[in-house]
């Protein structure tokens, strides 16, 4: 009981002994003290729940922010800034991406020796789309640098409006949500710049090719030029004078 109960009921035993004193006792002083202390405990008691009520109601409140949703969403705008990168890989010109269509035409543009019988127009034909698939692959690593550019703006203005929502959050689902978003954002431009780096790679990994197969190509036509037969041989001659 508290201090302010006991209180009370003290004040009430003074008052009831003066009385006593003061004329004939009507009521037992004692049964009255103890009905007193009875309704204090039993208000201070009521006064308890009425707390634990009001607490259990924040809690609730406090428990409804944080399963509030976020009312935000960049996956959409991540989403169509990603398609724009992985659009330039998909219409690449030149050697494909995929592996078994790969091994295929680089064996026949590429080759580690030529035959002794292919002809000059099929060493002309394939020098030509070597230089080809060079400049294609030039193309879309130059077209893949100016859309990462272009995406980054972007990306500046998603990651603004992440952090005013992180800060702004009423509740832990939102404050993880916004995290969530703020990740997605970072995938994003790691995979961005993995595919920067692919068609980067792919560009110099073809115009390395077309060095390497160059070499080959001089050796054949080298040959070719010289024949098989002896070669010349200069000699001394002797210039008798007129």
């Amino acid at each position: 009981m508290s201090k302010s109960c006991y209180a009370i009921a003290l004040a009430m035993l003074a008052l009831i002994s003066h009385a006593a004193r003061a004329q004939w006792v009507v009521v037992d002083p004692t049964n009255l003290i103890q009905n007193t202390l009875t309704a204090l405990r039993t208000l201070e008691q009521i006064n308890n729940q009425v707390r634990q009520l009001q607490n259990e109601a924040q809690m609730l409140v406090n428990e409804q922010r944080n399963l509030a949703s976020l009312p935000f969403d960049v996956s959409q705008r991540l989403a169509q800034t990603l398609a724009t990168t992985s659009q330039l890989i998909a219409q690449a010109q030149g050697l494909s991406y995929q592996v078994q269509s790969l091994d295929a035409q680089f064996a026949q543009l590429y080759p580690a020796q030529y035959a002794a019988t292919v002809s000059g127009n099929q060493l002309y034909a394939d020098a030509l789309q070597r230089w080809q698939h060079a400049r294609a692959g030039l193309q879309t690593a130059l077209q893949m640098q100016a859309q990462v550019s272009s995406n980054l703006s972007a990306d500046q203005g998603v990651l603004t409006d992440l952090v005013a929502q992180s800060q702004s959050a009423t509740g832990a689902l939102q404050a993880t949500q916004a995290t969530n978003q703020l990740l997605a954002l970072q995938a994003k431009q790691s995979i961005q710049a993995q595919q920067l780096e692919l068609t980067q790679g792919r560009a110099e990994a073809l115009e390395l090719a077309r060095q390497a197969e160059a070499l080959e190509r001089g050796r054949l036509v080298s040959e070719r030029f010289l024949g098989s037969g002896t070669p010349y041989t200069p000699q001394a001659v002797n210039v008798l004078d007129p």
